[in-house]
């Protein structure tokens, strides 16, 4: 068997004009720069190859000259479809100029593409994109006028809309490893992920083609651990060894050995935010953290969501994620975007996609860029500045609840943080609450339709899709709802009844999450008052999301009751409280079981109509028995 290694001119002379070339990355992690630097100078020195195609998943590149922005140069690329565009301006300019044909599909779909080709299959059929600007009734991901080709298609399977994705025939493969042998054999003990190697392999061998893998080191042939291999040598054609410039763990950090994950840093290494604009919203986001559930964290504003949940002690409670394979720990944030410290796991981004797609999300923290009236959210395409959706599609249209985080404007926003609250001390120049979003990349007719909750939470308010479409429901203090709400956005949302955001949420020092998030001292929330004749039941800001809580809290007032020999009157707080919509059935029957057995005369109270609102459509019977305040409440019994 002939050795592979080869120097990266070579290598670059293995890729032919006309190619289609697919490659292995995510932001600055596992992406082959000293690959994609020698097609570069082969390419500047002699014109040639040229008019390639280029298949990417995630966004490779630092926003300015690494990773796929090498491949920025007119004639270089002909053809582009790629999930994130974001960190590629050379790229994403030739395509807004109209110089190549480019595609924006959701970065899963692409994930998943990989296998699809592998596997000999013509395409792809997914949900994934309904009703957003990838689906043909819209612009079926298209990027500019000379992009005329069909790449995905409407059908109709079972009765159901379904998207079909056209699967390209990729000829090179553009990886990354640590270490190969002489054969070819290549293991990732020193990348922070391990992403689509395998699959996007397998695709181009079984397209005819070839795959060309970078690597830190060689070993001798048969040396490597066969468990440890993550890309057999049968699949590889040859290796590069990148001097270090070229290979750096994320493009912020040069190496780090907890991002290996086999070492776990001191506790407390990573440094508390600040208290800002910034962490307020990832404070109030983690406000709806589901305890032993199961989290994406997107990037940009949502990152702050995981330095919250460490300040607060609930890492240990639930789960995060990332979509290129983190399960668990902390995510880094920045350009380290995608690595983690503490995790779980590390899996293939293409199971990833395929849990979230699954529905397996119990809640994502996604960026705002753009919201309408309607609940449609913009993060792809701004004018002639292109984005791209990332993840944003799989993972906002399949989670169970989603919430978008984002500053309420954007450019030279200055707001003052203090105990009582905030003030805006410079408005942002550009608007985010829109008549209508530039390019919709989460559909809020849809998810509405499909009763989704949805939050979008800013410095000075958060507001709730509805099927009427977007609600004011929370105002921060020292905030006018007229002067620094209405007179920035383009269309009024739907005001009823709104709240005051939690006053920790503005206040510098830790807020006491776990324990709310927790339920700490759910015994607590019972009393029996009046002599054992009266039960008041404290549900103040009480979030039950599960069967679990439900019967904690019926387990709880049984306690209370079950040893009385007479039926006591109940006044219930709401206020606050949050049931969610999957389990208020669950929750009904419980109270209904306690009202049969232990209830006499019951009331219920909530400062919030919503809530009122869904307590009667929950208790029609009772509807006469619900009220605003507590005093109501106590003065219908005491009648």
């Amino acid at each position: 068997m002939p050795k592979k290694i080869v120097s990266a001119a070579d290598a670059a002379k293995l890729v032919k004009d006309g190619d289609t070339l697919t490659t292995s990355g995510f932001v600055g992690i596992g992406v082959p720069d000293a690959l994609l630097a020698a097609i570069e100078t082969r390419f500047e020195e002699t014109g040639h190859p040229r008019d390639l195609s280029l298949v990417f998943a995630a966004g490779q590149g630092d926003g300015k000259d690494r990773g796929l922005n090498r491949l920025g140069h007119d004639g270089l690329l002909r053809r582009v479809v790629g999930g994130h565009w974001g960190l590629i301006p050379k790229v994403a300019a030739l395509c807004t100029d109209g110089k190549i044909e480019g595609w924006n599909l959701p970065q899963g779909v692409v994930s998943h593409l990989y296998r699809e080709i592998a596997a000999g299959k013509p395409g792809l059929l997914s949900r994934v994109g309904l009703e957003t600007f990838v689906d043909p009734r819209q612009m079926g991901g298209r990027l500019n006028d000379i992009s005329t080709d069909t790449l995905v298609e409407l059908m109709e399977i079972a009765g159901e809309e379904m998207l079909f994705y056209h699967a390209p025939k990729i000829t090179v493969a553009l990886l990354r490893g640590t270490t190969a042998d002489e054969a070819g054999n290549v293991t990732m003990e020193r990348e922070a992920l391990i992403l689509d190697h395998l699959a996007q392999a397998m695709a181009v061998k079984n397209s005819g083609g070839i795959v060309i893998v970078q690597v830190e080191r060689v070993a001798r042939r048969g040396s490597l651990p066969a468990r440890e291999v993550i890309l057999p040598g049968a699949l590889v054609d040859a290796v590069v060894v990148s001097p270090a410039e070229h290979h750096m763990q994320t493009y912020k950090t040069a190496f780090s050995h907890a991002f290996t994950n086999r070492v776990r840093p001191p506790e407390g290494e990573v440094a508390a935010m600040s208290l800002d604009a910034r962490k307020v919203i990832a404070r109030r986001c983690a406000f709806e953290l589901p305890i032993n559930g199961i989290v994406n964290l997107g990037i940009g504003m949502p990152e702050g969501v995981a330095s919250v949940a460490a300040e607060e002690s609930v890492l240990g409670h639930v789960t995060l994620t990332a979509e290129p394979g983190v399960v668990g720990g902390q995510p880094a944030s920045g350009l380290d975007f995608g690595a983690a410290t503490g995790v779980d796991g590390i899996i293939t981004q293409n199971a990833q996609f395929d849990f979230y797609d699954g529905g397996g999300l119990d809640m994502a923290c996604l960026g705002l860029a753009q919201a309408d009236a309607t609940g449609n959210v913009n993060v792809s395409r701004f004018g002639s500045k292109l984005a791209g959706a990332g993840g944003f599609i799989n993972i906002s249209q399949n989670a169970r609840m989603v919430v978008f985080a984002g500053t309420f404007t954007a450019g030279g926003l200055d707001v003052g943080i203090s105990e009582d609250g905030i003030e805006i001390r410079q408005e942002g120049r550009a608007r985010k609450f829109l008549e209508e979003v530039e390019q919709i990349t989460f559909s809020g007719a849809r998810a509405a339709r499909l009763k989704q909750p949805v939050l979008y939470v800013t410095e000075r308010c958060v507001f709730q899709l509805t099927r009427r479409g977007l609600q004011l429901v929370e105002i921060a203090p020292g905030v006018d709802l007229d002067a620094d709400i209405l007179a920035h956005m383009d269309t009024r949302p739907i005001i009823e009844d709104v709240a005051k955001m939690d006053l920790r949420l503005f206040q510098d020092r830790e807020m006491g999450l776990r324990d709310d998030l927790l339920n700490i001292g759910i015994d607590s929330r019972v009393a029996l008052e009046a002599g054992g004749k009266r039960l008041f039941l404290n549900f103040e800001k009480l979030r039950v999301r599960n069967l679990d809580e439900v019967e904690a809290v019926r387990a709880a007032v049984e306690a209370a009751c079950a040893p009385l020999d007479h039926r006591v009157d109940v006044i219930v707080n709401y206020d606050g409280s949050r049931i969610d919509e999957e389990v208020m059935p669950e929750w009904t029957r419980m109270v209904a079981a306690l009202e049969e057995q232990y209830y006499g005369t019951v009331t219920r109270y909530s400062g919030s109509a919503f809530m009122r609102m869904k307590l009667g459509e929950a208790f029609p019977e009772a509807r006469r028995h619900i009220f605003e305040t507590e005093e109501q409440a106590r003065s219908y019994l005491e009648d």
